[in-house]
Parts: structure tokens; sequence; C-alpha cells
């Protein structure tokens, strides 16, 4: 079911997590990403696993079915679904992984910046330009920086 009301969301971001084909997700991830979820930082709005074959063909797997270490409970992400991600999503995710390997594919609303989002749209602005810096370049800059002090 599609809820999304674009003049009051918060920006929309996704992610690809690949899972090594030699260690089971230990789950701990998703128990955060529950945290988020409860406290209203995020909002899932599709979760989808999927695993790349050996023969190089990808498959989309119940989240039942990844295997998880430990007692998670899944229910929250079992269902989530806004129909964002199609099967041309699910391919182009695929084709990043390592034969063997699974992943997971989230596509999630940061419902944090809604009342941000939602003021900037209703003055007239636009978002021109986005992007996010990798954590191994922002330790390069402060290693850089230590380096000349």
């Amino acid at each position: 079911m599609n809820d999304i009301d674009p003049e009051d969301s918060g920006p929309i971001d996704y992610l690809v997590v690949e899972f090594p084909a030699d260690r089971r997700p230990d789950g701990s991830a998703l128990a955060i990403l529950r945290e988020l979820v409860e406290q209203g930082t995020v909002r899932v709005l599709d979760l989808v696993f999927l695993r790349k074959e050996t023969d190089g063909s990808v498959v989309a797997i119940d989240v039942v079915d990844v295997g998880l270490v430990g007692d998670i409970d899944v229910s929250l992400f079992a269902e989530a679904s806004t129909g964002l991600l199609d099967l041309t999503d699910i391919a182009d995710a695929g084709s990043v992984l390592e034969p063997g390997a699974s992943a997971a594919v989230l596509v999630y609303e940061n419902t944090w910046a809604a009342p941000l989002a939602t003021a900037l749209r209703r003055s007239g602005a636009q978002l021109v330009a986005s992007g996010r810096i990798p954590v191994q370049g922002i330790l390069a800059s402060l290693d850089a920086l230590e380096a000349r002090s």
C-alpha cells in the first residue's frame, strides 16, 4: 500500500547492503533499524532481500529465509512494500553483488527531516543537489588535518 504524501514526506533514500556468502547476518542491524522506526527517525518503505546465485542470476528471498542468527523479530519488515522497488531495481541491486552473496535493499523515508523538507517545499524552495560523504573520506580528511598540526 502506497501511503507516501510527497508534500509532507521527508527525503527518501535507499541502501543496498551485501552480506558475504560465507557469513550469516546476525540481525543486529535489523534490531537497530526497528529502533529507528519506533523512535520515528525513519520509516521503512520497502525492504527486499535477495541473493545472487553462482550462475549470476538474482532471486528475491523472504526475510525469514535470510538465515539470521539469533532471535530477531522480523515481523515489522516482513511486509514492508510500497511498490517503489520493481524487478529492474532488484536486478540493478543484484548486479553489484558478488556471486553467492545475499543483500538487503532498503528504501526509507527520513521522517526526522519531514518538517524541514515540508517547510522548504511550501516556501517554494527545491533541492538542487544532494550527496553523502563516505566515512572513509571523513577519516582521511581528519587524518590529513591531524598530520598538518
